[in-house]
């Protein structure tokens, strides 16, 4: 503590008014006295010597008053070894161990260690006495699970040190010191393997930013072809509820080309959070076999927690991305849903009675979700490896309207927009991402003009779809209902995908690219029906063979045989290809 001391002048809601006697700093941690506990706080506003706290506890009965303690500390997390795996809330408080010593219905100011302290390492030093470092620099490394996590000088270290002593190879706890370093006054500093980093201060130690560009590989066609997401990128899925964001959420962080997954459950229903916790235990990683959790961290926190609580699971998990980032390591980050913590913003400024903006969310709405979305990224590191963020929001927008300001103010931000559709969902489409809504401003897998052409049968058989539910089937013309039923055809086969099936629901590149292949030309195929009754039945039989061939196994011989068959059956029809495909397919 640094000798602060406030009294409680005003309490409304989970915001307390404090009179301070000292000096106080923004985002600092203070504690506020209620009987025999202490509920932890933040500072977010400072007018003269009162300040406004937000409280990450229920404030009941918190009474003008109250002696408040501050910490001169900046609302942080922990962190080093023992991460993965773990379930923490907003606070980084580890849940299933408050569950042991609070009971499942956890008491107010209870606060735990992130990090077990009695857990053994095996270190493995890699810097050597005599040796210069600066914050970010690794002095050795420890493994978990299946990577190899580097202990490194803490990022608030600035300057340069030398290497007084580090440890030998061996078993050590996170609490040991593990070296000890000499700052340039000559002072020794001794160092463990885990240290706290400010949750609102972006990690900025390594030596470039760069632009993304390669594309984070999902293994779901309609996003890794036509909406990409960039390794080190960022995007967004807005839907309605039931829509399916939390199915696609963790199809994605199971299947992604990601090394860790952080799941930030920052406000979500109770119900959906319970069965993530449930779920991610049992998931297979298709990378080890084992369990998928021993790659991945959730951030839990349900909307009936404290809003407080919301905004600060945010940032707990992107500065553990940023952690694992430094180490050269590619974390996908899923915030679910951001919605609710924008509301949670928007309840706090109601309180703090600033001028509201649009629908009452606060003015600086926009600016706090693109401070956000800033801290992806992928960047070299000062050893030339590189590391990458990548950050998936979902928004729940009020009955599906994606005009509405939370939802607005993250397209303005993210590099990829992946909209569901009540009506897509409803029609039990997976995933429900609208093919015509949705954008994304990154490379994909395939070639752009390749895609743009194909995406062309989609726009174009929409206006078909509309046309005909005014004039009806008979009023459109052979040429345009056949181009009707290519957009259609293109929807069942490659847009949609079965995630009950263990083919199906994971398409690696290779075979995206074969199958693009072969609706490249359907596409681009002149046909000679009799009718539409003839283009129908032929169209609906063929969508029937790739359905059957989507789901056969890589290379095997059902596979080798049923693409000899679609094949055939495109051979037999087609009549010559149109010009804009015979250059493209060249």
């Amino acid at each position: 503590m640094t000798g602060t001391k406030g009294t409680v002048v005003a309490v409304n809601g989970n915001m307390v008014s404090v009179n301070f006697d000292g000096a106080v700093s923004m985002n600092e941690v203070g504690y506020v006295k209620v009987g025999d506990k202490e509920l932890k706080s933040e500072v977010i506003r400072i007018r003269g010597d009162v300040c406004q706290l937000q409280v990450f506890e229920m404030t009941r009965g918190i009474a003008v008053g109250d002696p408040v303690e501050f910490t001169g500390d900046m609302l942080a997390v922990e962190v080093g070894p023992g991460l993965l795996g773990q379930v923490f809330d907003g606070l980084q408080n580890p849940l299933p161990k408050l569950a042991e010593e609070a009971g499942y219905f956890l008491e107010r100011g209870v606060y735990l260690d992130p990090l077990p302290k009695d857990t053994k390492w095996e270190f493995t030093p890699a810097a050597k006495e005599g040796d210069t470092v600066e914050r970010g620099d690794t002095l050795g490394t420890v493994p978990e699970g299946s990577f190899t996590h580097r202990i490194m000088v803490p990022f608030n270290m600035y300057g340069t040190y030398t290497v007084v002593s580090v440890k030998p190879a061996g078993s050590y706890t996170i609490a040991d010191t593990i070296a000890e370093v000499k700052d340039e006054k000559g002072n020794t500093i001794p160092l463990t393997m885990s240290f706290r980093w400010p949750v609102k201060r972006p990690v900025d130690c390594y030596e470039e930013r760069l632009k993304p560009k390669d594309p984070m590989v999902t293994r779901v066609r309609l996003i890794d072809t036509f909406f990409p997401v960039a390794r080190g990128g960022t995007y967004c899925i807005p839907g309605p509820f039931g829509a399916g964001k939390t199915v696609l959420q963790q199809i994605t962080s199971r299947h992604a080309d990601v090394d860790i997954v952080i799941f930030a459950a920052c406000g979500e229903r109770a119900g959906e959070v319970v069965e993530t916790l449930k779920e991610f235990p049992e998931l297979l990683d298709p990378r080890t076999g084992r369990s998928l959790m021993e790659r991945t961290v959730i951030i839990c926190n349900t909307s009936s927690m404290p809003v407080a609580a919301r905004e600060a699971s945010v940032y707990t998990a992107v500065t553990l991305a940023e952690y694992y980032r430094q180490m050269g390591l590619n974390v996908l980050l899923l915030a679910d849903s951001t919605s609710r913590w924008a509301q949670a913003m928007r309840e706090m400024s109601g309180r703090l009675e600033e001028i509201p903006g649009e629908e009452a969310f606060p003015a600086y709405l926009e600016s706090t979700i693109a401070s956000f979305y800033e801290r992806a990224g992928l960047v070299r590191l000062k050893d030339g490896n590189f590391g990458s963020v990548t950050i998936g929001g979902t928004v729940s927008p009020a009955g599906g309207n994606f005009e509405e300001p939370v939802t607005q103010a993250t397209l303005k931000v993210v590099g990829a927009f992946h909209g569901l559709s009540r009506e897509r969902s409803d029609a039990r489409k997976y995933p429900a991402i609208h093919p015509l809504d949705s954008w994304s401003k990154y490379k994909g897998i395939i070639d752009g003009e390749k895609v743009s052409y194909a995406h062309s049968f989609m726009f174009r058989g929409s206006e078909v779809e509309q046309m005909m539910k005014v004039v009806g089937e008979e009023g459109t013309s052979l040429e345009d209902y056949i181009i009707y039923l290519k957009g259609d055809f293109l929807d069942a086969v490659y847009f949609q995908q079965n995630s009950f099936d263990a083919v199906d629901s994971s398409v690696s590149p290779e075979r995206q690219k074969n199958l693009f292949a072969k609706m490249l030309r359907i596409l681009g195929s002149k046909f000679d029906f009799k009718d539409k009754n003839e283009a129908r039945s032929w169209f609906n039989r063929l969508r029937q063979k790739f359905l059957d061939y989507n789901g056969s196994e890589w290379k095997s011989e059902r596979f080798e045989v049923l693409e000899k068959e679609v094949t055939s059956a495109v051979d037999e029809k087609a009549q010559g290809l149109d010009k804009t495909a015979e250059k493209l397919l060249a």
